[in-house]
């Protein structure tokens, strides 16, 4: 019964409104079948979305980087068209063991790795526990408004045990779904990052908002994570670290973000006013002219 409360989202239906499906692949890595988009020409980056979200979220950035690089877009395990990861293969070591599998997988040495919110967490413990393909020792990691540090007061005291009880309810994952049907709720998620996207952009999230599955697997995400072991290792990361900090973020507060900065030698970001969590899809040519930036920089 419950396999019917969870079907996967439907790719032949969805994949011509999904953005850059022509660049879509599907691939068996670290026993999972993962969807990525591999698209553009160049040095290559490897680009993780955040959690709840998918490949989708690069629909504006993907075209202003594939002239000079060569991007490769997974969906993160449990989200959209990637199956979720058993037991462990949901937490944070985890998740970038089997990254790296598919970067081993597609065979493509990278300059650089870019990461969203929890999609930077996976880049960067991807570094620092990962023999990864480089085109140098000391690659580029970029961190778009990245959830490196616990989240401060409450939210990060019930952020995992909470999640940890709404997994362990095998119909939370399907309420949830229901949930995010019913009108304004998208909208008031959205809000609550401090962005504002078009219909567009924001039709995509509702699409995976009322899939049971992709609900699922975020909470499974979110219930096996614990951020503190890389909080401590930060200094360590063996990267030229650059951030990318949406001053009106009200997902990670920019403060946080500025902790993390003070924690990795010779780090540098970009203060991006106006911009909130999602500031990639806001203002995609902003993010592109500092990413670029940051690449044509690399003296390694």
């Amino acid at each position: 019964m419950l396999d019917r409360l969870y079907p996967a989202l439907d790719w032949q239906a969805l994949h011509a409104q999904w953005p850059h499906s022509a660049h879509s692949r599907f691939i068996q890595a670290a026993g999972l079948r993962w969807h990525v988009q591999v698209m553009g020409q160049g040095p290559a980056l490897l680009m993780l979305h955040g959690t709840g979200a998918s490949t989708h979220t690069w629909h504006a950035l993907a075209p202003l980087l594939m002239p000079h690089h060569t991007l490769i877009c997974p969906d993160l395990p449990g989200h959209a068209f990637t199956e979720q990861a058993p037991g462990s293969g949901m937490s944070l070591p985890g998740m970038a063991a089997g990254v790296a599998a598919l970067v081993q997988a597609l065979g493509l040495p990278l300059q650089g790795l870019v990461g969203h919110s929890a999609g930077a967490a996976v880049a960067a413990q991807m570094l620092l526990q990962e023999r990864l393909p480089l085109t140098q020792a000391r690659p580029v990691l970029v961190g778009l408004n990245p959830a490196w540090l616990p989240l401060p007061g409450w939210a990060g005291v019930l952020f995992s045990p909470s999640a940890k009880l709404m997994a362990l309810n095998p119909l939370s994952g399907w309420l949830m779904a229901q949930q995010g049907g019913r009108d304004g709720v998208l909208q008031r998620l959205l809000d609550s990052t401090g962005s504002r996207l078009s219909p567009e952009a924001a039709a995509h999230y509702g699409v995976l908002l009322r899939n049971a599955r992709h609900v699922r697997g975020v909470l499974a995400m979110m219930a096996a994570w614990n951020l503190e072991p890389l909080a401590k290792r930060l200094p360590d990361l063996p990267a030229q670290v650059h951030l990318h900090i949406g001053q009106v973020d009200q997902t990670i507060p920019p403060a946080l973000a500025q902790e993390a900065l003070q924690r990795i030698p010779g780090s540098t970001s970009a203060q991006a006013a106006g911009l909130g969590h999602l500031a990639h899809e806001e203002n995609p040519a902003e993010v592109a002219h500092h990413l670029l930036r940051w690449m044509a920089c690399d003296t390694t």
